[in-house]
């Protein structure tokens, strides 16, 4: 009986709660999509998510994906088809790869993070002019977006305002709509956003915005409107290409400018540094900062040094190797060889100024190699191996032949490595700076805008423009600081031009997308690099197609999209 009184009270009591029960939850504070934008706090959360959503895409995150922008041109090829992803375009190249849907999504997140900050500022309590940089700020990396988008797919969706509920009936514009719609978040950053010299190291200025959007002139064929673009950079008296050694390691020799540019702590204006426009930031061992020292492959980490980087341990000679693996040194690091230089661009694009341009001596661009395996040089007597006249019978890897090189051993660019210089952290044994399996990271912030390139845009602009004069005189300005021999009006083409940016950007430069803003991705391929060109050549049957000069819609989006047609 008492069993029953118990249940009926406890009913009882249950029935009778009321909005003041213990039992009904009632929250101090919350967080929902209704109150996160209304601080100036909230939108620089924002903003700072769009930084990282870029150097996600581009940079860090994973061992494949920033790779992308360099696999499949005239720069690098795929070391190990067996394990790389680019070696067979028709199946990286397809609606249903990994490689376009990746990056396509990236893009739309961008689009979509931007869209949400625009779209919450005029319910915010911010201040006209702050909604005006935010909005600033937002649509920089808008446009941003619909650049690449427009650039490797042609016309996209665009979307402008904030979506709060299933959509499946997206239709393409077109590609002039689609750069149109850079043009104009661009324009509105240009003009808005503060100078270089108010915003803290890696933030967007307007200087970054003015090189952005001469770009996005000369890919629209407004090629004076480009050259005014690209003036307001170049005539910017807090900008200028750095002449003089500076930084962190100025007194090391070998060393010159170009050296300079790319040692750690040396990107930034903080470091003296008046030629970085846009720098990305890695700060190690930080939480958010990008970079670790604890694993290689972990979220985040730029690992250029491992693509880029020779796999030295491998080369053999009479059955022996010459090199320790990995050595902190200029045999490159932790590299394994996923992204040998082709022939073109380490030796053709040379040919006129091989012994005097400084971006193509030894220490910027290796191609003496010293031994490393003390037992090795005793026995041969050996204190270098060259990549232009190795011993006979050197083993080095898949290709191995004057047109294709083997993954063990090939002229690279020590921009993607820290010479002597990797964090302590990284380092098994400091006194021969052998390193640690963890090592592989390119431990550097990393240049998204140079002001060199902006003198080269504006070449291009005055070459389109049939201003063969002044595009030469913008070249030269860039080969003086380098010590290469000026060129004549006669000589400037828009293949010079693509030659001269692999010479100054070389793997700094996300080269997929300036040969696809270009239109000529397949005619550069075909001419410079033939793993891909020659289909035979890697094995798998499959090489480079016209087609290719544009991506395909990721079928992913093609199926979700269920109330229109998504070509």
């Amino acid at each position: 009986m008492k069993k029953y009184i118990f249940l009926f009270t406890l009913a009882a009591l249950l029935s009778a709660c009321d909005e003041s029960s213990f039992l009904r939850e009632n929250p101090k504070d919350f967080m929902s999509g209704e109150n996160s934008y209304i601080t100036e706090a909230d939108f620089d959360m924002s903003i700072n998510e769009l930084y990282f959503l870029v150097r996600d895409d581009f940079f860090g995150r994973d061992e494949y994906s920033p790779f992308d922008y360099i696999f499949g041109t005239d720069l690098v090829f795929d070391g190990e088809p067996s394990t790389f992803r680019h070696s067979n375009m028709a199946t990286a190249y397809h609606p249903n790869s990994d490689i376009i849907a990746i990056h396509w999504n990236k893009f739309y997140l961008i689009i979509a993070q931007a869209n949400t900050v625009i779209t919450r500022l005029p319910g915010s309590e911010l201040t006209g002019e702050q909604q005006k940089i935010f909005e600033a700020k937002a649509r920089f990396f808008r446009g941003l977006a619909y650049r690449c988008l427009a650039y490797m797919w042609g016309g996209v969706p665009i979307v402008t305002e904030e979506i709060t509920s299933p959509k499946t009936d997206f239709v393409r514009e077109t590609k002039e709509k689609t750069l149109q719609q850079a043009i104009d978040d661009v324009k509105f950053a240009a003009e808005t956003l503060d100078n270089i010299t108010a915003v803290k190291d890696g933030e967007i200025s307007s200087p970054a915005a003015y090189h952005l959007l001469s770009e996005l002139y000369i890919a629209t064929g407004q090629y004076q409107e480009a050259v005014n673009a690209a003036t307001r950079v170049i005539d910017n008296s807090a900008l200028e290409l750095m002449q003089n050694r500076f930084g962190s390691r100025a007194t090391e020799q070998p060393g010159d400018v170009y050296w300079d540019l790319y040692r750690k702590n040396n990107q930034n204006r903080t470091s003296g540094n008046t030629e970085g426009i846009w720098v990305i930031q890695f700060e190690t061992n930080l939480p958010g900062g990008g970079s670790s020292t604890s694993d290689v492959k972990a979220a985040g980490n730029y690992q250029l040094e491992r693509q880029h980087g020779p796999m030295v341990r491998d080369v053999k000679i009479n059955g022996e190797s010459p090199f320790l693996w990995p050595i902190g040194d200029y045999t490159g690091g932790r590299g394994i060889g996923w992204a040998p230089s082709t022939r073109y661009f380490s030796n053709t694009i040379w040919e006129s100024d091989f012994n005097n341009d400084i971006r193509n001596a030894n220490h910027n661009f290796v191609r003496e190699f010293p031994v490393t395996d003390p037992a090795f040089k005793e026995k041969y007597g050996i204190e270098t191996i060259s990549t232009e006249n190795p011993p006979a019978g050197m083993i080095s890897g898949m290709g191995n032949s004057t047109e294709v090189p083997g993954r063990f051993f090939y002229a690279y660019q020590t921009k993607g490595t820290t010479p002597y210089n990797h964090p302590d952290e990284v380092y098994d044994n400091p006194a021969i700076y052998s390193l640690k399996s963890t090592a592989g990271v390119t431990f550097t912030d990393q240049y998204m805008f140079r002001l060199a390139e902006t003198y080269l845009l504006r070449a291009e602009a005055y070459l389109m423009l049939n201003d063969k004069a002044n595009a030469a005189i913008d070249i030269n300005t860039v080969r003086t600081r380098s010590q290469a021999t000026p060129i004549t009006a006669g000589d400037v083409t828009l293949d010079y031009i693509l030659d001269e940016r692999m010479r100054e950007l070389g793997i700094e430069e996300k080269r997929r997308l300036t040969l696809m803003r270009t239109g000529t991705l397949y005619d550069r391929v075909m001419k410079c690099n033939p793993y891909y060109a020659n289909p035979a050549t890697n094995g798998d049957g499959v090489g480079m197609l016209e087609k290719y000069n544009l991506w395909p819609i990721p079928q992913s989006a093609i199926e979700a999209n269920n109330e229109a047609i998504l070509e």
